[in-house]
Protein backbone atom coordinates (compact mmCIF):
# COMPACT_ATOMS: atom_id res chain seq x y z
CA UNK A 1 0.00 0.00 0.00
CA UNK A 2 1.05 3.90 -0.45
CA UNK A 3 0.78 6.40 1.57
CA UNK A 4 1.46 9.92 0.61
CA UNK A 5 4.21 12.19 2.32
CA UNK A 6 3.21 15.72 3.23
CA UNK A 7 3.55 17.99 -0.11
CA UNK A 8 2.68 14.80 -2.51
CA UNK A 9 -0.46 15.37 -4.27
CA UNK A 10 -2.47 12.30 -5.99
CA UNK A 11 -0.74 12.65 -9.05
CA UNK A 12 2.87 12.18 -7.13
CA UNK A 13 0.93 8.82 -5.69
CA UNK A 14 -0.56 7.27 -9.11
CA UNK A 15 3.28 7.65 -10.34
CA UNK A 16 4.73 6.28 -7.65
CA UNK A 17 2.62 2.91 -7.83
CA UNK A 18 2.90 2.88 -11.72
CA UNK A 19 6.71 2.83 -10.73
CA UNK A 20 7.88 1.44 -7.44
CA UNK A 21 11.48 1.24 -7.31
CA UNK A 22 13.01 -1.81 -7.51
CA UNK A 23 13.63 -4.14 -4.24
CA UNK A 24 17.16 -4.20 -2.51
CA UNK A 25 18.24 -7.68 -2.64
CA UNK A 26 20.92 -8.20 -0.07
CA UNK A 27 22.56 -11.47 0.34
CA UNK A 28 23.00 -14.77 -1.62
CA UNK A 29 19.62 -16.64 -2.26
CA UNK A 30 20.95 -20.03 -2.20
CA UNK A 31 22.03 -19.67 0.91
CA UNK A 32 19.03 -18.40 2.76
CA UNK A 33 17.30 -21.37 0.90
CA UNK A 34 19.52 -23.70 2.10
CA UNK A 35 19.61 -22.49 5.53
CA UNK A 36 15.68 -22.58 5.88
CA UNK A 37 15.65 -25.71 4.16
CA UNK A 38 18.18 -27.66 6.55
CA UNK A 39 16.39 -26.66 9.93
CA UNK A 40 12.78 -27.59 8.27
CA UNK A 41 14.37 -30.95 7.27
CA UNK A 42 15.67 -31.09 10.34
CA UNK A 43 11.92 -30.59 11.81
CA UNK A 44 10.82 -33.47 9.81
CA UNK A 45 13.08 -35.85 10.00
CA UNK A 46 12.81 -35.74 13.89
CA UNK A 47 9.56 -36.77 13.50
CA UNK A 48 9.97 -39.47 10.64
CA UNK A 49 12.94 -40.84 12.51
CA UNK A 50 9.82 -42.46 14.81
CA UNK A 51 9.00 -44.71 12.34
CA UNK A 52 12.99 -45.06 10.53
CA UNK A 53 12.67 -43.05 8.00
CA UNK A 54 13.91 -39.03 6.94
CA UNK A 55 12.30 -36.34 5.36
CA UNK A 56 13.80 -37.34 1.73
CA UNK A 57 13.33 -41.05 2.10
CA UNK A 58 9.45 -40.42 3.05
CA UNK A 59 9.53 -37.65 -0.14
CA UNK A 60 10.73 -40.68 -2.49
CA UNK A 61 8.41 -43.35 -1.49
CA UNK A 62 5.42 -41.05 -1.63
CA UNK A 63 6.57 -40.12 -4.86
CA UNK A 64 6.20 -44.02 -6.31
CA UNK A 65 2.85 -44.39 -4.40
CA UNK A 66 1.62 -41.81 -6.26
CA UNK A 67 2.97 -42.90 -9.50
CA UNK A 68 3.22 -46.99 -9.31
CA UNK A 69 6.13 -47.53 -11.60
CA UNK A 70 8.88 -44.94 -13.23
CA UNK A 71 12.14 -45.16 -14.81
CA UNK A 72 14.82 -43.71 -13.13
CA UNK A 73 15.10 -40.63 -15.26
CA UNK A 74 11.12 -39.73 -15.00
CA UNK A 75 11.44 -40.27 -11.15
CA UNK A 76 14.78 -37.83 -10.98
CA UNK A 77 13.19 -35.13 -13.16
CA UNK A 78 9.75 -35.23 -10.81
CA UNK A 79 11.76 -34.92 -7.58
CA UNK A 80 14.41 -32.11 -9.20
CA UNK A 81 17.37 -34.80 -8.80
CA UNK A 82 19.87 -35.93 -10.88
CA UNK A 83 20.39 -39.23 -11.59
CA UNK A 84 23.46 -40.29 -9.38
CA UNK A 85 21.53 -38.91 -6.60
CA UNK A 86 18.88 -40.24 -7.02
CA UNK A 87 20.81 -43.85 -7.32
CA UNK A 88 22.23 -42.94 -3.70
CA UNK A 89 19.03 -42.36 -2.47
CA UNK A 90 17.64 -45.30 -3.57
CA UNK A 91 19.81 -47.76 -2.25
CA UNK A 92 18.99 -47.25 1.97
CA UNK A 93 15.13 -48.01 -0.38
CA UNK A 94 16.35 -50.87 -2.03
CA UNK A 95 18.18 -52.33 1.28
CA UNK A 96 15.16 -52.18 3.33
CA UNK A 97 13.22 -53.72 0.62
CA UNK A 98 11.13 -50.65 0.16
CA UNK A 99 11.78 -50.24 -3.24
CA UNK A 100 12.41 -52.57 -5.80
CA UNK A 101 14.75 -51.23 -9.35
CA UNK A 102 14.46 -53.48 -12.36
CA UNK A 103 15.15 -53.16 -16.11
CA UNK A 104 12.90 -51.46 -17.78
CA UNK A 105 11.34 -51.26 -21.12
CA UNK A 106 15.04 -51.63 -22.70
CA UNK A 107 18.42 -52.70 -21.86
CA UNK A 108 19.46 -49.24 -20.83
CA UNK A 109 16.29 -47.90 -18.83
CA UNK A 110 15.53 -49.10 -15.24
CA UNK A 111 12.37 -48.58 -13.16
CA UNK A 112 11.60 -48.02 -9.41
CA UNK A 113 8.54 -49.57 -7.76
CA UNK A 114 7.36 -49.31 -4.35
CA UNK A 115 7.24 -52.93 -3.02
CA UNK A 116 4.64 -53.67 -0.52
CA UNK A 117 6.70 -53.24 2.55
CA UNK A 118 7.63 -49.86 1.06
CA UNK A 119 3.87 -48.80 0.94
CA UNK A 120 3.58 -50.28 5.04
CA UNK A 121 6.68 -48.30 5.57
CA UNK A 122 5.12 -44.76 4.38
CA UNK A 123 2.01 -45.53 5.79
CA UNK A 124 3.76 -46.10 9.22
CA UNK A 125 5.44 -42.89 9.10
CA UNK A 126 2.21 -40.33 7.67
CA UNK A 127 1.21 -39.39 11.03
CA UNK A 128 4.44 -38.63 12.04
CA UNK A 129 4.87 -36.72 8.89
CA UNK A 130 1.26 -35.25 9.11
CA UNK A 131 2.65 -33.87 12.99
CA UNK A 132 5.24 -31.67 11.31
CA UNK A 133 3.46 -30.26 8.57
CA UNK A 134 0.68 -29.36 11.22
CA UNK A 135 3.52 -28.15 13.33
CA UNK A 136 4.95 -26.15 10.93
CA UNK A 137 1.91 -24.81 9.85
CA UNK A 138 1.02 -23.35 13.56
CA UNK A 139 4.53 -22.08 13.31
CA UNK A 140 4.27 -20.07 10.02
CA UNK A 141 0.34 -19.76 9.85
CA UNK A 142 -1.07 -21.28 7.35
CA UNK A 143 -1.51 -18.34 5.12
CA UNK A 144 1.82 -18.34 5.07
CA UNK A 145 2.52 -21.62 4.50
CA UNK A 146 0.26 -21.44 1.63
CA UNK A 147 1.82 -18.31 0.29
CA UNK A 148 5.36 -20.08 0.11
CA UNK A 149 4.17 -23.37 -1.32
CA UNK A 150 3.00 -20.64 -4.25
CA UNK A 151 5.92 -19.04 -4.09
CA UNK A 152 8.47 -21.61 -4.34
CA UNK A 153 6.23 -23.81 -7.07
CA UNK A 154 5.91 -19.97 -9.06
CA UNK A 155 9.47 -19.42 -8.13
CA UNK A 156 10.55 -23.02 -10.18
CA UNK A 157 8.61 -22.52 -13.05
CA UNK A 158 10.36 -19.04 -13.43
CA UNK A 159 13.74 -20.77 -12.91
CA UNK A 160 13.32 -22.89 -15.70
CA UNK A 161 11.74 -20.97 -18.02
CA UNK A 162 14.48 -18.25 -17.89
CA UNK A 163 16.94 -20.95 -18.42
CA UNK A 164 15.09 -22.49 -21.37
CA UNK A 165 15.13 -25.78 -19.53
CA UNK A 166 12.09 -27.96 -18.92
CA UNK A 167 11.27 -29.75 -15.39
CA UNK A 168 13.84 -32.48 -14.33
CA UNK A 169 16.91 -30.69 -16.84
CA UNK A 170 19.47 -31.97 -13.95
CA UNK A 171 18.45 -35.76 -15.18
CA UNK A 172 21.86 -37.32 -17.04
CA UNK A 173 22.10 -40.48 -18.79
CA UNK A 174 19.68 -43.39 -20.28
CA UNK A 175 15.83 -44.09 -18.60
Amino acid sequence: MHYMRAGQGPQDAIMSQANPPAPSIRGCTCFRLRRLTRRVTQHYDSHLARAGLRVTQFSLLGMLLRAESLTLSELAARLEMDRTTLTRNLGPLQGAGWVAVMRGKDARSRTAQLTDAGRAAWNNAKPHWRQAQDELNAALGAEAVADLHGLLDDSLTHFHLALDEGPGALQSGPA
